[in-house]
């Protein structure tokens, strides 16, 4: 079941709760817990379309974004005094 499909199965959760007719409480746990699956879901979707769109523009995870060094700094040339 992709993620897409699995909101739309939330939502019709969320949707026909109030009328199924089971406890209140019951009801608030689970339009609590579709409440977190889809906040968790869309973050999860999202998070997938904006990598899929980096990758495509080839910009920040296509190359290399710092340079590393060895914290050394070469002096030949110059001359310091004792």
């Amino acid at each position: 079941m992709t993620r897409e499909s699995i909101v739309v199965l939330l939502a019709i959760v969320v949707f026909f709760t109030p009328f199924l007719g089971i406890p209140d409480t019951w009801s608030q746990y689970i339009l609590s817990g579709a409440g977190v699956l889809l906040l968790l879901i869309g973050y999860s979707l999202r998070r997938a379309a904006f990598h899929r769109r980096i990758e495509k523009s080839e910009s920040e995870r296509g190359t290399d974004s710092f340079v590393e060094s060895n914290g050394r700094r070469d002096f030949e040339n110059q001359e310091f005094a004792s």
